[in-house]
C-alpha cells in the first residue's frame, strides 16, 4: 500500500492523506459528451522500441494516426488525476514527445484531493476530458451514472485484446447506465505478489528460492531453525493501519479459490464469514501467528510501520529474510542497496495448482468523459506502451501493455516483473481498493488489525469486517 498508501495509492492514500500515489470492470453506456459516434479503428500495437509515430499505414484512419499527421494541431485535451510532485513530472515527461509530434496540448492537473474533487466536477458538468483513476472502484460508481464514455465506441476491441492480458480488459469492464461498458484503459500498473529478500546473503546462506507454497513454508521453518525469523512484517500506517494485511489476504484468496469467487468477494456477494475467506486468513495466520516466523514476534506486526518492516533484511547478517509487498516498497530500502545484487524478489508461490499463477496488481485506469477527435487520439495513445516508455525507463512502474518492450526496463528485476504480469494466468486488482471505502479502507483494515493484535478472535474479526457492508 505505499501504492496502497501512495494511492491506496489512490483511495488509501488520497482519502487518508497518507502518501499519495489497487478487477472486474469497464465502461458506461452512453456518456454525456456525445459518445454515439461510430467505432473507429484502434492503434496497431507498435513493437517494443518502435516510435508511435511510425505506426503502420494500416492504421492511418485512426484518431491517433491523424493526430500524428498533424490534423489536431493546436487543440487542447484536459486531464485530471492524482499524480503530483515527482509522479507528475514523470507523467508529463512521458507525454512530452507525443505533444510535440501532434501539436495537441495535454493540460494535466494533479490533485491530492482527486477522489473528493472528481465526483464534484462530474456531477457539476465540469468533467475533464480524461481522468486518471488510481482505484477502479471509484470509476465503477461513476460509470453507473452514464457519464463515462464507453470506449468500445472509441477503440477497436480486437486491438485491445491483442495488446492487453484479458484480465486487464475484464477489470476495465463495468456496469454502465444500461449495460456493460469499457469504462477505461489501463496505463500504469504496480505488482503486489512479490516477496523481497536480501539476495547476496540469501545465496551465501545456501537458501533456494521456493517454487511452491509448501517449499516456502519449509524454508520458513528452516530459517527459524537456523536462528532467524524469516518474515519481516509491519502493518502500522497511521490512520491506514491494517492495509498491508489486506494484501496478504487478497493474494491468498487468489491462490485458494476461483477468480469468480474473488470477484464476488470484492463486490460483497461472498461474505468475509465464508469458508473461503476464513481459510485464506488461517493460511496467513500460520506465518503471522507463529512468533518464531516473524521478526519481533506477532505483537510487533501492528506497531511496526510497513516502510520500516524490511529494514532487518539489510543488516549484516540479515535479521529477517522475507517481506511481501508491492514493488513500491523499494523506495523504503537503503539508498546504498542495489537491485539484482543486494536484493531481489520472488513470486509469492501458488497454493493450489488449479488456480495457476495469479498476480495481484494495482494501477491507473484512464476514463474518457468528453468525445472529440483529439480526445480520442489521446486515449488511443494511452493504450500504447510508447505512452509510458520514459516512465518505465525511469523505474518503479510496470506497463500493462504487451507492446511495451522488456528492453525498456533498466534492471533484471523490473524485466522479470513485467514478464510476470504479461504471463499471469489471472490478474486481479487490489481487492480492498475495489470495495466501498467503509469496508476496504474501514472495517477490513480495522478487523485485521484487531485480529493480529489479539483484541478479537478470527471469527469475531471476520464478523466485524462483514458488518462494514451493512453500514
Amino acid at each position: 500500500m505505499y501504492e496502497k498508501m501512495k494511492k491506496k495509492t489512490g483511495r488509501k492514500l488520497s482519502t487518508l492523506a497518507v502518501l499519495g500515489l489497487s478487477f472486474s470492470m469497464l465502461v458506461t453506456a452512453c456518456g454525456s459528451g456525445g459518445n454515439n459516434a461510430s467505432p473507429s479503428q484502434a492503434p496497431a500495437a507498435t513493437s517494443g522500441d518502435q516510435p508511435a509515430a511510425t505506426a503502420s499505414a494500416a492504421t492511418a484512419n485512426t484518431p491517433l494516426e491523424k493526430a500524428l499527421n498533424g490534423e489536431y494541431k493546436g487543440t487542447k485535451v484536459t486531464m485530471f488525476g492524482p499524480f503530483v510532485d515527482a509522479d507528475q513530472v514523470k507523467f508529463e515527461t512521458s507525454i512530452k514527445d507525443f505533444e510535440e509530434k501532434t501539436g495537441i496540448d495535454i493540460q494535466y492537473e494533479g490533485s491530492k484531493e482527486f477522489e473528493a474533487t472528481i465526483n464534484v466536477r462530474v456531477d457539476g458538468g465540469n468533467a475533464p476530458d480524461i481522468a486518471d483513476f488510481p482505484q477502479p472502484g471509484l470509476l465503477a460508481s461513476i460509470a453507473k451514472t452514464g457519464k463515462v464514455i464507453d470506449l468500445n465506441t472509441v477503440l477497436d476491441p480486437e486491438k485491445l485484446k491483442s495488446n492487453y492480458n484479458k484480465s486487464w480488459l475484464d477489470m476495465a469492464t463495468m456496469d454502465g447506465a444500461s449495460g456493460k461498458i469499457m469504462a477505461g484503459i489501463w496505463n500504469r500498473s504496480n505488482v503486489k505478489s512479490l516477496v523481497w529478500y536480501p539476495k547476496k546473503q540469501f545465496e551465501e546462506a545456501g537458501y533456494k528460492v521456493p517454487q511452491t507454497w509448501d517449499e516456502m513454508m519449509a524454508l520458513t521453518e528452516q530459517i527459524a531453525k537456523d536462528g532467524d525469523p524469516a518474515w519481516a512484517i509491519g502493518i502500522e500506517s497511521g490512520a491506514a493501519t491494517g492495509w498491508a494485511a489486506t494484501d496478504w489476504v487478497e493474494n491468498i484468496m487468489l491462490r485458494t479459490t476461483t477468480p469468480e469467487n474473488y470477484d464476488k468477494w470484492v463486490k460483497g456477494e461472498l461474505p468475509f464469514t465464508s469458508p473461503e475467506v476464513k481459510n485464506a486468513v488461517e493460511i496467513m495466520s500460520k506465518i503471522w501467528m507463529n512468533k518464531d516466523y516473524v521478526y519481533g514476534g506477532t505483537k510487533s506486526i501492528v506497531t511496526t510501520a510497513f516502510g520500516d518492516a524490511p529494514k532487518p533484511m539489510f543488516e549484516n547478517p540479515p535479521k529477517a529474510w522475507f517481506n511481501l509487498m508491492g514493488n513500491f516498497i523499494t523506495s523504503f530500502f537503503p539508498e546504498t542497496a542495489k537491485v539484482d545484487q543486494d536484493y531481489d524478489w520472488f513470486y509469492l508461490p501458488p497454493i493450489d495448482d488449479q488456480y495457476g499463477k495469479p498476480v495481484l496488481v494495482a494501477g491507473d485506469i484512464y476514463a474518457m468523459f468528453n468525445d472529440r477527435p483529439e480526445v480520442r487520439a489521446v486515449i488511443e495513445f494511452f493504450t500504447t506502451g510508447e505512452s509510458i516508455k520514459s516512465w518505465v525507463q525511469s523505474g518503479g512502474v510496470v506497463a500493462p501493455m504487451n507492446d511495451a518492450s522488456l528492453d525498456w526496463y533498466q534492471s533484471e528485476s523490473d524485466r522479470r516483473m513485467a514478464k510476470l504480469v504479461q504471463d499471469a494466468s489471472t490478474l486481479r486488482f487490489d481487492g480492498s481498493d475495489l470495495m466501498p471505502g467503509k469496508v476496504g479502507a474501514g472495517s477490513f483494515w480495522k478487523g485485521m488489525t484487531d485480529y493480529v493484535s489479539g483484541t478479537a478472535t478470527l471469527d469475531q474479526a471476520l464478523e466485524q469486517i462483514q458488518k462494514g457492508w451493512n453500514n
